[in-house]
């Protein structure tokens, strides 16, 4: 657990805002300078993890693969078989619950790994927005 506490610290700190000002074009954003440790890193882990993990189904591409332009007819019948009709991308909300996640084994495993760096996010998809969206009706009245 300190590893992944001290791996999360480090990586704060090194992504910290800095005194330079940067606008939202490609050419400022190329402009920011790349870490050292970053550019000579041979390897290390991105962990990218939401509520698309609840089915343990495709991708975090889930939600387009589903209900996108031109839907995977597999993840159309793997709904229809294992939820009910009606079913929203929202109703995973509640089922993500992370449970089984355990930092040490997790950090542990990292280490183990040969990794030089690892970060991790969570990819909700706008399930956050949604959810305080639908907090603030409940709560509004």
């Amino acid at each position: 657990m300190l590893l992944f506490i001290l791996l999360t610290a480090l990586l704060s700190l090194t992504f910290s805002p800095s005194s330079a000002s940067y606008q939202p074009t490609w050419d400022s954003l190329d402009a920011r300078p790349i870490p050292d440790w970053y550019e000579t890193s041979k390897f290390g882990i991105f962990c990218h993890w939401g509520v698309y993990s609840v089915p343990s189904l495709s991708s975090e591409w889930f939600w387009w693969a589903w209900k996108g332009d031109h839907p995977s007819a597999e993840i159309a019948a793997f709904m229809a078989r294992n939820f009910k009709p009606g079913f929203s991308y929202a109703d995973f909300g509640p089922m993500f619950t992370a449970e089984f996640f355990d930092p040490d084994r997790f950090a542990d495993i990292i280490k183990h790994s040969g990794a030089n760096f690892s970060t991790s996010g969570v990819g909700d998809r706008g399930w956050r927005d949604w959810a305080r969206r639908l907090l603030n009706e409940q709560k509004d009245g």
